[in-house]
């Protein structure tokens, strides 16, 4: 990236009120058959628009083609039964409904690829595209083949591997993995989640990330956080390992969290999405209140490894909110773009 502090998004943005129900996570569609493939597109570029308006650098499809950043992607694949389901508590948080394993995983064809494509053709800027982690897939379904987390975490990997040098192929510049369960897992992450991560990104042609946050602002998410005390030092248990591998960038939250700045100079060397917009509250930052987190962190990150970001996706939020967010994002990476150019 050329642009100093180039933005971005961490993942989802708002859905269009015709296309799906607002402000609702796995929210069904309200189209169907040819109606909605074409929904889905008029969606895509209304998101891109909204981020151009806001001046975001680093644009996305903000989902829009998605019901959910995990298993959309899982309903295209082999060995996955969405009949058979089972109930599991994910992250180890909340209890979901979800499909099971019931033979070996694999994927006949790109999943997102066609997706990219129409991405890659709206603009010339920069582009991102989000895939779910091997480790948070693993996390979302109920394993009745492999009865391994750690087997099937790999056998995710090799397919998020064939998904995401095609999606390179199509013109992405950044693929990033999201991956919410390394902030729980803490000794699985360790022992093989970030080797998973670097089976996916295996001669991956473009760059590649892993964005680590503390969840969509919903009351499970909410209600988790309030135990976790005056300083959420979960980052730790895994920067130094994430800091030792092949990912070229880590996206983690800052905003209205209690992380400490400074578990940021345990991954120095990487670059880093540092989430200046909290994505739990409807309340739009001022700009300074984004410069101002900024500030901090880059006691901790070289300016030229800075990537102002989201600290999640946005879709549980109104869609003016979420614009209103993006704007303040641009405008608090400008001040200090200005700063620092002094």
């Amino acid at each position: 990236m050329k642009t100093l502090l180039p933005t971005s998004t961490a993942g989802s943005l708002p859905k269009p009120a015709w296309l799906a129900e607002p402000e609702t996570l796995w929210s069904p569609w309200k189209l169907q058959g040819d109606e909605l493939a074409e929904g889905k597109q008029d969606a895509l570029r209304a998101c891109l628009h909204d981020q151009r308006q806001a001046g975001i650098d680093i644009v996305s499809d903000g989902e829009q083609t998605r019901q959910h950043f995990v298993t959309t992607f899982i309903e295209h694949l082999d060995g996955v039964d969405f009949e058979q389901r089972k109930t599991v508590k994910i992250r180890d948080r909340y209890e979901a409904s979800v499909p099971s394993v019931v033979g070996p995983v694999s994927r006949e064809k790109p999943v997102f690829v066609d997706d990219a494509k129409f991405l890659r053709q709206q603009t010339d800027q920069p582009i991102k595209w989000a895939l779910p982690g091997p480790m948070t897939m693993v996390d979302t379904l109920y394993d009745g083949h492999y009865k391994s987390r750690e087997k099937l975490a790999w056998e995710f990997a090799k397919i998020l591997n064939q998904e995401a040098r095609d999606l390179a192929a199509a013109g992405v510049d950044i693929i990033q993995f999201d991956e919410p369960a390394f902030n729980v897992f803490f000794d699985e992450v360790n022992d093989w989640g970030i080797a998973a991560l670097e089976k996916a990104i295996e001669g991956v042609t473009c760059e590649t990330g892993v964005h680590i946050c503390y969840g969509y602002g919903i009351k499970a998410n909410t209600d988790w956080k309030k135990t976790l005390g005056s300083e959420w030092r979960q980052y730790e248990e895994i920067f130094p390992k994430l800091q030792a591998s092949n990912i070229d960038i880590v996206s983690l939250e800052c905003q209205n969290s209690h992380v400490p700045m400074e578990l940021i100079e345990l991954i120095r060397g990487k670059k880093v999405m540092v989430g200046a917009i909290d994505v739990a509250t409807h309340t739009v930052e001022t700009s300074e209140q984004v410069a101002d987190t900024l500030r901090k962190a880059l006691r901790f990150v070289d300016a030229d490894k800075l990537y102002p970001c989201t600290n999640c996706g946005m879709t549980p939020l109104p869609r003016k909110v979420a614009q209103g967010k993006l704007k303040a994002l641009s405008a608090g990476a400008d001040i200090v773009r200005q700063e620092l150019s002094r």
